[in-house]
């Protein structure tokens, strides 16, 4: 007879729970990709000083350009 692995085990007292999928990434994922990272040549930081879109005084002094970065980051 074979003997039942853990994981068979462990889902058969489970009836009815699917398994899920995880993924774990770290830096890089994005260049390989295709995604702007923040700090290439290229990348996201380059086109503003990082106080002016990640600070609240940068906030305070043009929120709508705030607010366009993580727009454009979101689309």
């Amino acid at each position: 007879m074979k003997r039942e692995s853990k994981r068979e085990s462990f889902r058969r007292k489970l009836p009815g729970v699917k398994p899920k999928v995880v993924v774990l990434t770290g830096a890089g994922i994005s260049a390989e990709s295709g995604i702007r990272t923040f700090r290439a040549a290229d990348g996201l930081w380059e086109n503003h000083p990082i106080e002016e879109v990640a600070s609240p005084q940068g906030f305070r002094r043009n929120p709508q350009l705030v607010q366009q970065f993580y727009n454009d980051r979101r689309a």
